[in-house]
């Protein structure tokens, strides 16, 4: 019968083969006795309130792990997607299922392999946490390897660059940014979480909480300190935050703001792809060509490995 197979299937992970011998003959001796109908569950599914609430409660538990707000939102919207897309129960969702979407999304949405792997991670943390928590039996993701990728060789700013771009600055806050960000190699996210006081500048230092709420401190030079004290002097708002916007009510800038920010100083100065990390990829890079230890690097960036 069609149902022992597929209970078999099921048990193959949990039943040594003798042990599925035995399933095999006590299911057909107990359900011969018995008509079953098969019904189509998959398109039958669960109801969009009891979809959102297992992705619910596994947001609530990777919040508890420490996940900042944007990565639950960046692991809300990629499930979504998902599972509109595959139409089925959660609970019936295949290997097969998952492979099907990564190749056509990565058709659709013509992106790297980068980008499916990090949705193939989100998957896999999902369907494990449902495996745990016993809401499915086995992880379709488990037999979807990660990605391969080939290395690609990562743009830096070079030297002529950066005093280009600090040319190219007319506001005095964007070439504080700029010297901040090029002269600790924090985080953005780090950067727009500043506040004044979070600033040594006798020790030309300050703390910052980067990915899990880790604290670490992070260092800058003494023309980033000039830039920074002359951009402070420069405002007559009463904010806490380090960085705030041009115009009242002078809110604290968010990391889209950076972004574009630099994204535009980068156009002006007719230099390519210039994005907040390039600038912490740049000073981890010249660090390494100084003969700085990668294990101090590592702890200057705030990687875990």
């Amino acid at each position: 019968m069609k149902i022992i197979s597929e209970i078999q299937k099921e048990m193959e992970s949990y039943l040594n083969p003798q042990q599925n011998v035995i399933l095999s003959k006590v299911l057909c001796k107990t359900l011969k006795n018995y008509d079953i109908l098969e019904k189509n569950l998959e398109k039958e599914g669960l109801s969009i309130e009891e979809n959102e609430e297992l992705i619910s409660k596994f947001l609530s538990s990777k919040r508890v792990e420490g996940c900042s707000q944007r990565t639950l939102i960046y692991y809300k919207t990629t499930i979504e997607k998902m599972i509109k897309k595959v139409e089925k129960r959660i609970d019936y969702i295949t290997t097969e299922d998952l492979r099907d979407y990564l190749g056509k999304y990565r058709i659709e949405n013509q992106t790297n392999k980068t980008t499916i792997d990090n949705i193939r991670r989100i998957f896999s943390s999902f369907f494990s946490w449902l495996e745990d928590e016993d809401y499915i039996l086995k992880n379709p993701v488990k037999r979807i390897h990660k990605i391969k990728q080939g290395r690609v060789v990562r743009e830096v700013l070079s030297d002529e660059t950066l005093e280009i771009l600090r040319d190219n600055c007319e506001e005095i806050r964007d070439l504080a940014m700029i010297e901040m960000l090029i002269s600790t190699g924090m985080r953005v996210g780090e950067l727009v979480n500043l506040n004044i006081d979070d600033v040594n500048f006798y020790e030309r230092e300050c703390v910052v909480f980067g990915k899990g709420e880790n604290e670490r401190e992070v260092y800058f030079d003494a023309r980033c300190k000039i830039h920074l004290m002359k951009y402070l002097e420069s405002r007559s708002d009463n904010n806490p935050s380090l960085f705030v916007s041009f115009k009242k009510p002078y809110k604290r800038l968010g990391i889209s703001g950076v972004e574009r920010r630099i994204r535009e100083l980068g156009n002006k100065a007719k230099i390519k792809r210039v994005h907040p990390h390039k600038f912490r990829r740049t000073l981890a890079t010249n660090a390494i060509d100084k003969g700085m230890p990668i294990e101090q690097v590592q702890k200057l960036l705030g990687h875990i490995k």
